[in-house]
């Protein structure tokens, strides 16, 4: 029982005390908000087809569907082209803001709303790998994912350096302000009675405002009253650690039922399957690779029951690291090949995005050298790479301590944006 007492605590030690997997948080970020950036991007000539007036899916359509299942869309606010246009833009700044590491937790929110306002606009006009940018997007509001690999990170590392010289640190404006803004924009929507019957999203919003200025006055005054400080830390850490434990289990719960369900198909089973693809116009963009790829009978039986296998079995090795990574490889792999071979990148970006929450800490390091070598920015004061820190959220821990990554290899944790007080980051 002292045993079984004595792992219990270091268990919730582990979990309160820090920010687990902040590498692999971080890659998930960069990996969604890179996805839905290009998705945005290459969309752009065709927006209003997909999303705005000129769609199949009407706005009055939208909106009798919203307002039966009570689906957040900002675009149900107006049938304007202008207000469109306007979330259309924010929604671009909002996923190259959190790409960047730009206020971090600020950009996760409004991320979020771009992903919600412009999918539950035309909800036909998905696939699954739009049903994983939705759910991903609201996880990572939750997440502290900005502590590395980020401008967040990089600009809490140049204040620490300076403070460390003994220099004076500039009291933050910009967080304070665009705190005030977003606060004011949220009062006015609320009290416009925009949000309808639905409560999740204002109530989050609210929280997260709330918890944004609760925090900058909590560090203002952390030096006199330290405990409210450790308190939202905790808090903050407890948040962020069952997010990331609900994107591990998001992803092993998508490959178990998808390979579960190809077990009951009798294509799968007759390894068949996957020459019917290779044959759809609409999922050929090089019809000539996908006739080589289809001749080799052998080729396609090997590659159906190997998609069937893997995605089975999966779940079952994250108990055994290498198996783990091999598997692993070979997820990013089969994603990267149906990326060109059937002409689905951002389905593709989007799994692969997922999968990435389970790399070893180890390798992230090494993509992250290479990356600030390539930038050539190695060795630079308060640079972005493997060791910048900083934060995103209420709570990143003290320099000292130790964080555990995801795949359960320690590394030195690093210090949180929020040392200094401004809220909105």
């Amino acid at each position: 029982m002292n045993r079984f007492s004595r792992l219990l605590s270091l268990g919730v030690a582990r979990v309160t005390g820090s920010a687990l997997g902040p590498y692999q948080s971080a890659v998930v970020r960069i990996g969604f908000a890179t996805t839905w950036l290009l998705f945005l991007l290459r969309e752009f000539p065709h927006r209003e087809e997909l999303y705005g007036p000129d769609g199949p899916w009407s706005w009055a359509l939208a909106h009798r569907l919203t307002s039966e299942n009570h689906a957040f869309t900002a675009l149900m606010w107006s049938d304007g082209r202008f207000w469109f246009e306007t979330v259309y833009v924010l929604a671009l700044l909002a996923s190259l803001a959190l790409l960047l590491g730009w206020r971090t937790r600020t950009a996760s929110v409004l991320f979020m709303l771009g992903v919600l306002s412009l999918q539950n606009r035309s909800v036909f006009m998905g696939d699954g790998g739009d049903n994983v940018l939705h759910l991903m997007s609201f996880y990572l509001v939750f997440t502290r994912c900005g502590r590395v690999w980020s401008l967040d990170a990089r600009r809490e590392a140049r204040r620490e350096a300076a403070r460390a010289r003994g220099e004076r640190v500039r009291a933050e404006v910009t967080g304070p302000v665009l705190w005030a803004v977003c606060g004011a924009a949220l009062a006015g929507v609320t009290a416009g009675g925009r949000f309808g019957d639905g409560l999740l999203i204002p109530v989050l919003l609210w929280t997260v405002w709330v918890a944004l200025g609760l925090w900058a006055l909590v560090c203002r005054r952390a030096a006199a009253s330290p405990q409210p400080r450790v308190l939202l830390d905790v808090i903050a850490n407890v948040l962020h650690n069952g997010a990331l434990f609900v994107i591990m289990a998001e992803a092993c719960l998508i490959y178990a039922t998808a390979g579960w369900y190809k077990i009951q198909g009798t294509r799968w089973q007759d390894g068949t399957a996957v020459w019917y693809p290779l044959h759809l116009d609409y999922f050929s963009p090089w019809p000539a690779l996908a006739g080589l790829l289809a001749s080799s009978g052998t080729l396609l039986m090997i590659v159906t029951y190997g998609t069937v296998m893997v995605q089975v079995a999966f779940p079952f090795t994250l108990f055994n690291r290498r198996v783990k990574n091999v598997l692993l490889v070979l997820m990013m792999t089969e994603h990267a090949c149906i990326a060109v071979v059937l002409g689905l990148p951002f389905f593709s970006l989007a799994m692969i995005a997922a999968d990435a929450v389970f790399l070893p800490t180890s390798f992230l390091l090494l993509l992250g050298g290479w990356a600030a070598r390539a930038a050539g920015r190695t060795g630079s004061p308060g640079g972005g790479g493997p060791s910048g820190g900083g934060g995103t959220g209420p709570g990143a821990p003290e320099g000292g301590a130790v964080a555990v990554a995801a795949d359960g290899g320690a590394l030195p944790a690093q210090r949180s944006d929020e040392s200094a007080p401004h809220p909105a980051a």
